[in-house]
């Protein structure tokens, strides 16, 4: 991955999303989805612009389905901001940079 946007998977979701410290925002996607091809580099952007304030991950559904199922992701691209532990917000679909940009702002 370029920029600061971490791969996440079943195995280290508890510990690199729910355990840290900071707001933790989570880009459920795969590589056939096209709206998920147009949704990373927005996120990879925002990963740069609020570097130190909010941490940036990508789940691939298909390799990690577990994590996908725990909570209940029936639409790809869907975003997820994780705030303490817990889920805060979230957005189903490619939102364009200043939409989701607003989305993290709002739940920081």
């Amino acid at each position: 991955m370029a920029g600061n946007v971490k791969e996440v998977s079943d195995s280290n979701f508890q510990e690199t999303v729910l355990d840290h410290s900071l707001p933790t925002l989570v880009d459920f996607w795969a590589p056939w989805c096209g709206p998920c091809r147009m949704v990373g580099p927005v996120v990879e952007e925002l990963s740069v612009e609020f570097d130190g304030k909010v941490q940036f991950v990508k789940l691939n559904t298909d390799e990690n389905p577990r994590t996908a199922t725990n909570y209940n992701i029936r639409s790809i691209p869907s975003l997820i901001l994780f705030k303490d532990g817990k889920v805060k917000d979230m957005r189903i679909g490619a939102l364009p940079k200043e939409q989701l940009k607003e989305f993290v702002q709002s739940n920081m």
